[in-house]
């Protein structure tokens, strides 16, 4: 097998966007907030979480707690009760916590505008930061989560595992203007279409586009065949 050229993935990518666009035109991220606080805890409580699970906590959370102080002053057990139900509740909380004290003593009680400021704090790495960047400061970024990694290795972007090596080969590939809208596409593709044991390749919009439909829909044959 010939391997595709960062050119030819370039402008495979391009055509992407283009057909996840008309498909999604109003794709963005689905956890709800109204400040970069909310957001650094919305997405901190997204982890091996549903966003739609977060967004049931958050209104009573954001409710009680409104600035960084709040909830760097927070009860630890009553604070794990709140978000029980995200899972990882007591990581989570002392991360929440933790992060709300060094935003505290670090910024001033509001969230910083730089990578390298968001990871040094408790419970944010790469892809929390670029959530954070893209959406509250636009500042382009790549986030790497499940639906990405799956769908970026089914269209043959990348054959890495690791997000980050995954981040920055897209990073060559993806147009930088682009990066936190291909997010929000891919996310959103990921869960409307691009399933993960059953994607939808009939109603795929970027089908002829991924070189996996052809084993995906040899391997739905077999197994109807083997039945």
């Amino acid at each position: 097998m010939i391997a595709e050229s960062l050119e030819s993935k370039k402008k495979r990518t391009l055509e992407i966007i283009k057909r996840l666009k008309k498909t999604f035109p109003e794709a963005a991220i689905e956890l709800h907030f109204k400040n970069p606080i909310q957001l650094v805890v919305a997405t901190i409580l997204s982890a091996q979480c549903t966003d739609k699970r977060v967004n049931m906590v958050t209104p009573a959370l954001f409710k009680k707690y409104k600035t960084a102080k709040d909830y760097a002053r927070a009860n630890v057990r009553s604070f794990e009760k709140a978000i029980h139900s995200t899972g990882f509740y007591r990581a989570k909380a002392r991360n929440i916590i933790g992060c709300m004290k060094e935003i505290m003593k670090r910024f001033g009680g509001k969230v910083p505008n730089r990578m390298e400021d968001l990871v040094s704090l408790p419970g944010i790495g790469r892809k929390t930061a670029n959530v954070i960047l893209g959406n509250i400061f636009d500042v382009p970024g790549l986030v790497v989560d499940t639906h990405m990694k799956r769908i970026a290795n089914r269209l043959a972007l990348t054959r890495h595992q690791d997000p980050q090596k995954i981040e920055f080969e897209l990073n060559e590939i993806v147009p930088q203007k682009d990066w936190s809208l291909f997010s929000h596409l891919i996310i959103w593709h990921g869960r409307r279409i691009c399933f993960a044991r059953k994607p939808n390749c009939p109603e795929c919009p970027i089908n002829t586009l991924c070189p996996s439909r052809q084993d995906v829909a040899h391997a739905a044959v077999g197994l109807k065949n083997k039945g």
